[in-house]
């Protein structure tokens, strides 16, 4: 019992429901059946069971995913939906999460439209940034429809109201059946081989996905990106969302609203130009007013009514200034000359001839100076000298010597003999004189008696 684990039951459910969702066909499932229980809950989420004869699984569908649903679930619809299955885990119940929902009935068409939306997409050919603008005031349109539907004539009538200088150039095409999708690549191609549309618009009227599929085709789509010609979709009603619509530069909501789109208001551009001629003309009177104004203030002008009292001040003005300028003229012309006669004074300073001559002043002087300083200290150093002269004179030994001293060595003449006790009879002497040195043996000694008395 001690090696087993003990789950809580949370950790179970959690457990399970943790392998539910890293279950690659339970993660992006489809499910086909019959709506029973229906509840749209007051928070905008919808819970339901999807059954079939055989069986039944608890569903839900969160608001952020039900508000884009093309129609309204009721209890007994028979749907087709698509989501993942997990696990409540407060219940221990596993369940059904629906992210998308249909209608059964459109079941392999539906599945084909998504796979091939979902490839597109994924290569960029829904891309904003590939999208190009619809020509604002174009002279031909291109219509891709049925010559017979409804659609057909909305566009026509729109277009001849709204702008009717604009040219129309019909292209029929089949919009429905086997033929449909080449019929209308065929034509998206050849009005851009022809090159005198502006803007493409292509389309048809409502109908069934079945109906509306050639518009669903990836041809169609393609031709609708190669396009040279700026294209404008136009297919059924304003719920319809065909892969036509995702591929064009522009989608219209039906045909009318394509015809509304491709050209402008012309009642419109009429107002707005005379609107543009009443603000202009309400400017130029603006201008106008402004300007006589302002021509009526130059005639009141002292300039234009005394001329000459004008040119007079100016005269006046004239001579004043003549005078300053004079005034300033000789003031910059003494500062000149005083400035000049500083300069040439310095450089006469700088004369290299009058510095030599100071250098060569100086250098006497400097001389004189110095041969009285060397005097000087050559007079001190011989005083000095004579003085330790004669101070050594009196401590030398020589001088004592020349009083009738002499001086005893050993033989060697590296020890002076002060005492009797440092020779014995027999020994060889040196006796150092004024004059010169005696070699001498000692044959006697006798001590001075002095000695002892003291």
């Amino acid at each position: 019992m001690a090696d087993r684990q003990i789950y809580s039951i949370k950790d179970l459910n959690r457990y399970i429901r943790m392998k539910l969702e890293s279950d690659q066909v339970l993660s992006d499932v489809w499910l086909r059946g019959e709506i029973s229980n229906f509840t749209h809950h007051s928070s905008g989420h919808m819970y339901f069971t999807l059954k079939d004869k055989d069986s039944r699984i608890k569903a839900i569908m969160f608001a952020s995913h039900n508000q884009r649903l093309p129609f309204v679930p009721k209890e007994g619809a028979r749907v087709i939906a698509r989501g993942n299955v997990s696990v409540y885990e407060r219940d221990g119940q596993y369940q059904f999460y629906a992210t998308q929902m249909q209608p059964d009935g459109i079941g392999s068409l539906y599945l084909a439209y998504e796979q091939l939306k979902k490839k597109l997409e994924d290569e960029g050919l829904f891309s904003s940034s590939r999208k190009r603008a619809i020509p604002r005031y174009p002279k031909t349109i291109g219509v891709v429809t049925s010559p017979t539907g409804a659609a057909v004539r909305d566009i026509m009538i729109t277009l001849q109201r709204r702008y009717p200088s604009a040219k129309v150039l019909l292209y029929p095409v089949l919009v429905q059946g086997k033929g449909a999708a080449p019929s209308i690549v065929k034509a998206i191609r050849n009005l851009n081989l022809l090159g005198e549309a502006d803007v493409l618009i292509v389309g048809r009227g409502g109908g069934s996905l079945e109906e509306l599929w050639a518009f669903n085709e990836e041809m169609v789509a393609r031709a609708i990106v190669d396009s040279d010609i700026p294209v404008i979709s136009a297919v059924g009603h304003e719920t319809d969302f065909t892969i036509a619509d995702f591929a064009a530069d522009l989608r219209a909501a039906t045909p009318t609203a394509a015809a509304e789109l491709a050209v402008p208001n012309r009642a419109e551009l009429l107002d707005q130009i005379a609107l543009r001629q009443r603000q202009l003309q309400h400017s130029l009177r603006q201008r106008a007013a402004h300007n006589r104004e302002r021509l009526a203030r130059l005639q009141r002008s002292p300039v234009l009514v005394h001329p000459r009292r004008t040119l007079m001040q100016h005269t006046e003005r004239l001579d004043m200034l003549h005078q300053r300028l004079l005034r300033t003229v000789d003031t910059r012309m003494k500062w000149t000359a005083e400035k000049q006669e500083r300069l040439r004074a310095a450089l006469q300073r700088f004369n290299p001839r009058e510095q030599v001559n100071t250098a060569q002043r100086e250098n006497a002087a400097a001389r004189r100076q110095l041969e009285l300083a060397m005097r000087s200290i050559v007079r001190s150093k011989q005083q000095q000298w004579k003085s330790s002269v004669r101070h050594l004179d009196a401590l030398s030994p020589l001088k004592v010597m020349s009083r009738g001293y002499s001086l005893v060595y050993d033989e060697q003449e590296q020890r002076l003999i002060k005492s009797l006790k440092e020779v014995q009879p027999g020994d060889s002497i040196k006796i150092k004189l004024t004059d010169g040195q005696l070699d001498c043996q000692v044959w006697g000694m006798k001590e001075d008696d002095n000695i002892h008395g003291e």
